[in-house]
């Protein structure tokens, strides 16, 4: 039997975390740390991964890089790989962006770009990374998924299927390699507080509001609370949780 605190413990672990210079990502990649595990960050824009990495010490390794070079994304996993000295056992799915707009707004090459990086990015990254989880028999693949994931929000449609489609990918590939001991799990981040949420919300009194009416806890969520959850996803602590979505949200997915 697995004793307390060894059982949440990441040692040994090595996590590619997608878009992990900022936000979320760097939310992850705090606590992974804290648990033991090395992080290999991975983003477009290198001068905040390095911001990231001079925090995070010698626990972390970076690579910029594009996702969306889907050819590429083999090539990505040997390279953390090799950076971090170890295999990949842990890979986040982090990455991604969205447009705000009205859905009859939204023109096709945006509605696309969006899907490009969010699910055929996040599928290429999977299947390039599943092999060797599949070999060594052990692994974890997360995906952040989304309030949008959930329930209807304006503005966000291609945002909101791309959200959805994870929540497919993961009890699909849950049902695939769960049986060779990889476990496929997401988080569904509530609101998050951050410093350009911040300023989204001081302009909008009226989405804040909302927001936190709808929001039993009451109050917005903190990066390191949704990496504190992905570090029980990935931990043998959760080692009987695959395919499995966990809102994250203060209550918010229940909330009236």
């Amino acid at each position: 039997m697995s004793t307390f605190p060894d059982v949440f413990s990441l040692a040994g672990e090595t996590a590619l975390i997608t878009g992990g210079g900022t936000g979320l990502g760097l939310g992850m990649a705090r606590c992974f740390v804290a648990a033991g595990a090395h992080v290999v960050l991975v983003g477009r824009r290198e001068s905040e991964l390095r911001s990231a990495a001079r925090e995070l010490g010698s626990s972390a390794s970076i690579i910029a890089h594009d996702i969306t070079e889907f050819d590429k994304a083999a090539a990505l996993i040997e390279r953390a790989a090799d950076r971090a000295g170890c295999p990949i056992t842990i890979l986040v799915n982090n990455a991604g962006f969205h447009v705000k707009k009205l859905a009859v707004d939204t023109s096709p090459a945006e509605f696309n770009s969006i899907l490009q990086t969010h699910v055929v990015a996040a599928h290429a990254l999977s299947a390039a990374a599943l092999p060797r989880m599949i070999e060594r028999k052990y692994g974890n693949i997360l995906f952040t998924a989304s309030m949008a994931s959930l329930f209807g929000i304006p503005m966000v449609v291609a945002y909101a299927a791309a959200k959805s489609a994870y929540l497919g990918m993961v009890r699909t590939l849950a049902s695939e390699v769960s049986p060779h001991g990889v476990r496929v799990n997401a988080i569904a981040p509530g609101w998050i507080e951050s410093p350009i949420f911040r300023q989204v919300m001081s302009t909008d009194p009226e989405r804040q509001r909302k927001v936190l009416g709808r929001t039993p806890i009451g109050r917005f969520g903190t990066s390191e609370e949704i990496g504190w959850a992905a570090v029980y996803l990935c931990s043998q602590a959760a080692g009987f949780v695959t395919g499995a979505v966990l809102p994250v949200d203060g209550g918010a997915s229940i909330g009236f």
